[in-house]
């Protein structure tokens, strides 16, 4: 493996002397731009790069985002701020040390033997922390980057197939609307984060990179990396801590399930602005709320989130379980499990799926569900296409309103 040791202090975000970068097929150079913002908007994507580019030359504190962000001058120059994904609720902006990056930029360069031929390419808004993550570990590995925002999907295949990328950092729902008719044989790693994987979504990836190893990784804004999955992960399962992460299942109960806690180097400092009430530390620990056991192999398997458990005739019902369970279900289109009030059981589910009506569709679910041992939804809503955020995770807010459910 190249020597990856970075010519600044681990500290401190750098652009290394072998890095490049392009927004789309345009390079951006590392000049410094003395009259450069703190608060850097996402779009155009060249213009974001070129003001990244100055913040790491300047040494100053910074953050991608088009929302105002008013406590900036609060953070010293070995800190930045990222925001979360925004899934329940407005994003936050989370501080953060560069450090705390910076250790997982070489824990993964060591798992995933990163070589001097790799570059990278990010599909996502370079507001998103996926996609500034994968941007600013290339450019402190000395890596070539490729960021391809806002491209379609069919060009964005064309940019990796031409530029010979070898590492996609990308979300589920940017991985599965990637055209099968482009295959991309240099791809070699695919690191997925913010969301599950269905069945149909891994097949398409495995045809469409036959040479990639997929891992999917679980982790929060306010965390960073927790778990990481391979193809030795159990079904249900996020898979086994990250390196140098430590996880507790506090309070469980009969069946093992309680409050996940993290201990890591990657953890964030709090949030610089809004807050959420499900997160909690406790010393070097911390949680955001999510529910979840571990087996006897250290396998993480997460029940939901804080805020996304209903309850249905006096049971609880974790949503982001169900849906990843239903998720497996073959030929399973692109969906969300939304809960709507209901006088006599107060909820019920309502599956709200992307695409045109499927009539058929509703008793293949309940036969799937029945067999499975599953809760199955009592409504089916059809949406030609579900809101998104721009995380690539569902926009609940918007889907709640347009369904009269509840996010």
């Amino acid at each position: 493996m190249t020597d990856l040791a970075p010519s600044l202090p681990s500290h401190c975000f750098q652009w290394h002397p072998d890095a490049r970068a392009f927004a789309a097929d345009a390079e951006v150079f590392p000049s410094p731009r003395p009259d450069h913002p703190r608060v850097i908007a996402p779009h155009p994507p060249k213009s974001a790069l070129q003001n990244i580019a100055a913040a790491l030359a300047a040494n100053t504190p910074f953050c991608v985002t088009d929302q105002a962000v008013h406590d900036m001058a609060a953070l010293g120059p070995t800190q930045f701020a990222t925001l979360t994904g925004g899934t329940s609720g407005p994003p936050k902006v989370i501080q953060r040390s560069q450090a705390s990056w910076i250790a997982s930029f070489y824990a993964n360069a060591a798992q995933f033997a990163y070589e001097q031929s790799d570059s990278i390419a990010v599909l996502g808004g370079l507001g998103h922390s996926l996609t500034l993550y994968g941007l600013l570990e290339g450019l402190h590995l000395g890596r070539d980057v490729h960021v391809l925002t806002s491209l379609a999907p069919a060009v964005q295949a064309t940019q990796i197939h031409t530029h010979r990328c070898s590492i996609i950092y990308a979300t589920p729902t940017q991985l599965r609307v990637l055209p099968p008719s482009t295959q991309l044989p240099d791809v070699r790693l695919i690191l997925c984060g913010g969301g599950a994987l269905n069945r149909t979504t891994r097949q398409h990836i495995a045809t469409l990179c036959p040479n990639a190893a997929l891992h999917v990784f679980y982790g929060a804004a306010e965390t960073s990396f927790v778990t990481l999955g391979g193809p030795d992960t159990p079904q249900g399962s996020v898979g086994r801590a990250y390196p140098n992460v430590r996880i507790d299942i506090r309070e469980p109960d009969v069946a093992g399930i309680g409050t996940v806690w993290i201990n890591s180097p990657y953890l964030s400092e709090g949030y610089l602005q809004g807050h959420s009430p499900h997160t909690q530390r406790d010393g070097h620990w911390i949680t955001v709320g999510e529910q979840g056991r571990l087996d006897a192999h250290g396998n993480l398997f997460l029940e939901g989130r804080a805020g996304r458990a209903v309850t249905i005739a006096d049971d609880t019902i974790h949503l982001d379980a169900l849906e990843a369970q239903l998720a497996d279900m073959p030929d399973m289109p692109h969906f969300v499990l939304m809960p709507r009030a209901d006088k006599l059981r107060g909820h019920h589910l309502v599956a709200v799926i992307e695409g045109d009506a499927q009539p058929a569709l509703a008793s293949k679910i309940n036969s799937y569900c029945t067999t499975n041992g599953l809760h199955p939804p009592r409504d089916i809503t059809f949406l030609e296409q579900l809101p998104l955020l721009p995380s690539g995770k569902p926009d609940l807010h918007r889907i709640a309103s347009q369904t009269g459910t509840s996010a």
